[in-house]
């Protein structure tokens, strides 16, 4: 979101007017507030918060991958909370998860049922706490249309590094909720085949998650694609893995080169000293 838009929004709240009365502000409660205690009660020099929603993506991530299923939990709600499409990193985050505790990905075993119940409850019931809290905050439900209805609706054309507004603006309006259906539902689409075919490598799958998010997210930033690439480094291995599999395979064939070329001239040789015998 743009620093414009959080100002407008701050400026509303300041005079006790439902910052979402305006078309601009469209972030959530509890980030509006969060910045507004930073104005009243901090120095602060930048206003965005894109980096706010990578620290909680991170957050989760760390989380997730110590082991500790409440907090990655409440951290995945809370970037639920501020986006919606993080909602499909649920399904790595369970296989991790699941993979730390030896407990089998089998859907005929109990054991795995158990889990996902207890996960999937520490998840909802800590987003339903954020939700109940920016009721409480605002005394109205129109952040939900104002926030997540945006996200969802798409109605800002403004360009950006994204594949919706090009799209939409050269499209008639006849077609528009069938191909917004079409485009919102790719986020959530991959989740399935990702998940089966990288069941084995659940911190890849939310790697290649927060990519797909990056790439068909209604509203992308460049934040949302530093993201995802700042984790390029963590495989770093496999590009090794590649130059020694290069490697090995030269060698290989510099030795079989060379085994022939001795072999041809040992025989040669021979032949030369048998004939001249």
């Amino acid at each position: 979101m743009c620093v414009y838009a959080l100002v407008e929004g701050l400026a509303l709240l300041d005079l006790d007017i439902s910052p979402y009365s305006g078309d601009v502000f469209h972030e959530t409660p509890l980030v509006i507030y969060f910045f507004h205690f930073l104005v009243d009660y901090a120095e602060i020099t930048f206003m965005c918060t894109c980096g706010l929603n990578n620290a909680v993506v991170a957050l989760f991530i760390l989380s997730t991958i110590r082991g500790s299923a409440l907090l990655s939990a409440i951290f995945l709600a809370l970037a639920t909370y501020q986006s919606i499409y993080p909602v499909t990193l649920c399904v790595p985050a369970l296989l991790y998860l699941m993979q730390r505790l030896y407990i089998p990905v089998n859907v005929w075993r109990s054991g795995f049922w158990l889990y996902t119940l207890q996960y999937l409850f520490m998840f909802l019931g800590s987003l339903l706490v954020l939700v109940g809290l920016s009721f409480f905050l605002l005394n109205t439900w129109d952040f939900l249309p104002a926030v997540y209805g945006f996200i969802l609706s798409v109605p800002d054309l403004t360009p950006n590094i994204g594949l919706f507004w090009y799209f939409f603006a050269e499209m008639f309006d006849h077609f528009r909720l069938f191909f917004l259906c079409v485009f919102q539902i790719n986020v959530f689409f991959y989740t399935a085949p990702l998940s089966i075919k990288l069941k084995d490598h659940p911190v890849f799958l939310i790697f290649m998650q927060i990519a797909v998010i990056a790439i068909f997210k209604s509203y992308p930033t460049v934040g949302d694609l530093s993201l995802y690439l700042a984790f390029l480094p963590v495989w770093n291995h496999l590009y090794r893995c590649k130059d020694t599999h290069t490697h090995t395979h030269t060698h290989t064939h510099v030795l079989k080169h060379t085994h022939t070329h001795v072999l041809k001239h040992t025989h040669t040789h021979t032949l030369k000293h048998t004939h001249t015998s």
